[in-house]
């Protein structure tokens, strides 16, 4: 009997040895959604995905998420219900695989969105990954705050005429790409989108630009005297708190 339990004991050891060796096959699936709407994937870039051991730095895997922006209808307008996911298997989402022989302590980043370098923001999170312990199907949920504004126009270092008005247009979405309007699904009517006009000197006009009458696109005109100008535009939502920003520079002749 004795023979028998040293025998099984040695088993056990030597099958904890070789997974051990070899690890264990998990996965963890990434999604990045931006703050108060949908997911960030394919139609904007992508979020880029960086998985580290916390402790060592070491890169365990990175990527870059891809597919729909999901489901509008269940991401912001059913109501919300404890386990009910809000992603199906086409939800842009990174899902690296990993061998683990024991548990890490991970950080998990987002980086998004990454063809709009103005725009883009880091989100991260920490979390143990067990050996063998996927974490799948709606996976980590990183949130992404913010909109994506671009500037149209004046363009960078355009050379305005002093006797014309000064057309300032900027295009604001959300950091998905989602689209704004009056009275639509992410509704411009909250938002306060302006311009923070800055002269040689220091001195700064701010000119409130409003909807002009094309899909996520707001304008306002202005008179400006000769000299040299740095531009920003702000998006600012103060029901959300999300926010963001454009710059460029341009001359009035």
């Amino acid at each position: 009997m004795a023979s028998k339990t040293s025998i099984f004991s040695l088993l056990i050891v030597f099958l904890m040895s070789f997974s051990a060796l070899f690890g264990q096959k998990t996965s963890i699936t990434v999604r990045a959604q931006a703050k108060d709407a949908k997911f960030i994937g394919t139609s904007i870039g992508g979020a880029q995905i960086m998985i580290k051991n916390a402790h060592s730095g070491e890169i365990l895997a990175e990527g870059f998420t891809s597919g729909s922006t999901g489901d509008t209808e269940k991401i912001l307008k059913s109501p919300y219900k404890r386990n009910e996911r809000i992603t199906d298997e086409t939800t842009a989402g990174f899902t690296a695989v990993l061998d683990l022989d024991k548990p890490v302590f991970v950080t998990v980043e987002a980086y998004a969105p990454v063809l709009k370098k103005q725009a883009a923001v880091l989100s991260s999170t920490q979390l143990w990954l067990i050996p063998g312990k996927n974490i799948d199907g709606e996976g980590l949920i990183l949130q992404i705050p913010g909109f994506v504004v671009d500037i149209l126009s004046p363009q960078t270092h355009e050379g305005l005429s002093a006797d014309n008005e000064i057309e300032i247009k900027a295009n604001v979405v959300m950091m998905c790409g989602c689209p704004t309007s009056p009275d639509g699904t992410w509704d411009s009517n909250q938002y306060e989108v302006s311009a923070l006009i800055t002269n040689e000197a220091g001195k700064t006009k701010e000119v409130p630009l409003k909807f002009a009458d094309k899909t996520s696109t707001f304008a306002a005109s202005t008179s400006l005297e000769k000299g040299y100008y740095q531009l920003s535009v702000y998006a600012y939502d103060p029901i959300t708190g999300n926010t963001g920003l454009d710059q460029t520079a341009f001359i009035v002749n």
